[in-house]
């Protein structure tokens, strides 16, 4: 592939300002990555699947500076369920701040810190998936992070953990610019939980890579951070075997640019995969989701639920992908997304997408985009209640379908109850 001169250009200036870790179990995968990254080129708005999303400031060598946000009224995300919590500032591990790394039925170790040992698990699943998931959809900001990632959380889950593992991303420079790397292994019937939380920094690059085994579990909750200006490109890469289950919902709130990528592989019978997300943005705010499910094994299930409010110039996008194998007889695919806009200055961008190589399959896709119903909205209002909170009302409920993917019903609550905060906050004066 014959980079064109300015994707070069682009490509050569972030890499000179790295340096690429060296040494230990993972250089292998890193050596790789970095030779995708210079095969790939960084992404432009040329590619098909960033024609939504300026990627410019993700990309560049100088990190476009984020002010930071302090709010003493409003407490921690998660902060109130008992959880293991795994602290990063701008990108690097506090210990200091977080919980000893013991959790029973669960090993964890930080990346730097594992890799001297040759025989690590993590060799099976470092920059493995990330790799399987380049195809057919490129995606170098994935591979960059492979190559480059200095620090991170690696999961080895053998039982079902009593609690919860929090990462909690805490963004204190202004111009800090995070790589992390998390790797997660889900051993064959086990089940574990991990919450994602916080701004993380000004620009935030970070991948997780899961390998479920059979009839494993993976639930997974995160809230990306208030900190409005904040910069975010996140990668999550699945596989999951037989008889296990992936689940993953994502909130929303703020950000300046968030561009959430998703790429799950059902690799074998009865697996399921649940990927949600719900996003409101307030002015200048472009959230991005997008999502590659492929399906390569009989009697898979998949949903894809998202859900997004915008007002006042917010831009929304949607990128989302069912692909069907010729062995994926009896699959079931389900996606929906859908906008809220709350003005006429916002706008919602949408890409799905079915294609399917099998001929016993129930898949369905479906897009739309409205404003609030004028007839639901009347009836609050004949009942007395107050324009601002009747539209926060109807726009509770228009998100509740992605929220309920949750299964931990605390969970949902919390996501619940932020989202109406931030209702609440942006309330037209």
């Amino acid at each position: 592939m014959t980079l064109s001169p300015r994707i070069q250009e682009i490509t050569s200036r972030r890499l000179n300002d790295l340096v690429l870790p060296t040494g230990g179990w993972s250089s292998e995968a890193r050596s790789a990555a970095l030779n995708r990254v210079q095969s790939l080129g960084l992404p432009s708005n040329r590619d098909e699947y960033w024609k939504f999303t300026p990627p410019e400031t993700l990309t560049t060598a100088q990190v476009p500076p984020a002010s930071l946000f302090v709010d003493v009224d409003e407490s921690p995300v998660f902060g109130n369920i008992d959880r293991l919590k795994l602290v990063f500032v701008d990108g690097v591990f506090d210990a200091a701040a977080s919980d000893q790394l013991a959790l029973e039925n669960v090993t964890i170790e930080r990346l730097g810190e594992s890799k001297d040992r040759d025989d690590h698990w993590g060799r099976e699943v470092y920059g493995v998936l990330e790799q399987s998931g380049q195809v057919p959809v490129a995606r170098p900001l994935a591979a960059l992070n492979t190559a480059f990632a200095t620090d991170g959380i690696l999961i080895h889950v053998r039982g079902t953990p009593s609690k919860p593992i929090n990462l909690v991303y805490v963004h204190s420079n202004e111009t800090s610019d995070a790589i992390l790397h998390h790797v997660i292994k889900v051993n064959p019937g086990a089940e574990c939980t991990i919450l994602e939380s916080g701004p993380a920094a000004a620009r935030f690059n970070k991948c997780m890579e899961i390998d479920i085994a059979d009839g494993g579990a993976l639930h997974h909750v995160r809230a990306q951070g208030r900190d409005h200006e904040r910069r975010a490109a996140t990668h999550m890469f699945a596989r999951v075997a037989a008889n296990a289950l992936f689940k993953s919902f994502t909130l929303t709130v703020n950000g300046r640019l968030t561009r959430n990528e998703i790429f799950v592989e059902l690799l074998g019978r009865n697996s399921m995969a649940h990927v949600a997300g719900a996003c409101v943005g307030d002015g200048d705010f472009h959230h991005d989701d997008t999502v590659f499910v492929t399906h390569a094994a009989e009697d898979c299930k998949s949903r894809q639920v998202f859900k997004k409010v915008l007002r006042n110039g917010a831009t929304g996008v949607f990128q989302g992908k069912i692909l069907v194998k010729p062995d994926a007889q009896k699959t079931d695919g389900y996606q929906i997304s859908q906008s809220l806009l709350l003005d006429g200055d916002s706008q919602f961008l949408a890409k799905p997408e079915l294609e399917i190589y099998a001929d016993d399959v129930a898949c369905s896709h479906g897009s739309t985009s409205g404003a609030i119903d004028e007839g639901e909205l009347f009836y609050l209002r004949a009942r007395g209640i107050e324009q601002a909170e009747a539209t926060d009302l109807l726009t509770l409920a228009f998100l509740n379908e992605a929220v309920s993917e949750i299964d931990n019903e605390e969970l949902a609550d919390e996501i619940q109850s932020r989202l109406a905060a931030w209702l609440m906050r942006h309330r037209p004066s």
